[in-house]
């Protein structure tokens, strides 16, 4: 199973895994167990943790940092949180390094109609 293919074709068919890795994660590894012929209804949290433990499953790190990779090259398949994580991302390694953090990088509030 090639990690990028299966995590394009999981973030188009399915909207919800775009703002959750744990979602992709469990869809994932869901996939892949089924591709091995294992039925995800009758095996042990045991027997789970056994394949996971060997490296017979995809590590999370694999898949998320696959998924960051497949949202930064394809804007169709990023959730309506990558904006939000993004700024949050640059303000903090601004402030880190201690530059000033500038209103270019902040999300816009959205004003009532009475505000001023």
């Amino acid at each position: 199973m090639k990690t990028k293919n299966e995590i394009i074709k999981l973030l188009t068919h399915d909207k919800r895994l775009r703002d959750s890795d744990s979602k992709l994660i469990a869809r994932f590894w869901n996939n892949e167990l089924e591709e091995k012929g294992i039925d995800v209804n009758k095996i042990t949290a045991y027997e789970f943790l056994c394949l996971f433990a060997t490296g017979k499953l995809h590590n999370t790190e694999g898949i998320t940092r696959m998924r960051r990779k497949v949202q930064e090259e394809n804007k169709k398949l990023r959730g309506e949180r990558y904006y939000e994580r993004k700024t949050k991302l640059t303000n903090h390694m601004k402030e880190k390094l201690g530059y000033p953090i500038d209103n270019s990088c902040k999300v816009p509030k959205q004003r009532g109609y009475f505000e001023y």
